[in-house]
């Protein structure tokens, strides 16, 4: 896949609660955005295909996908 480290950040709008996740979007150059729980930052991650995660983000920015938020 690649050898470069993934820089992992949670969203600005989590609010510290601790029911958070963590994306490493610097990676998408390689068509992936790996995922996972910020509890557990050891733990495994989870690849999901740039395209695939482009179009969860742009569905929760609409109020799409249930349960989020529509702004």
């Amino acid at each position: 896949m690649t050898t470069e480290s993934p820089r992992w950040f949670t969203s600005s709008y989590s609010g510290g609660g601790g029911q958070c996740i963590e994306v490493a979007a610097d990676l998408v150059s390689v068509g992936a955005v790996p995922v996972r729980d910020s509890k557990y930052p050891a733990g495994p991650a989870l690849a999901v295909p740039a395209g695939a995660f482009a179009a969860f983000v742009a569905g929760v920015k609409t109020g799409e996908i249930a349960g989020s938020p529509r702004r």
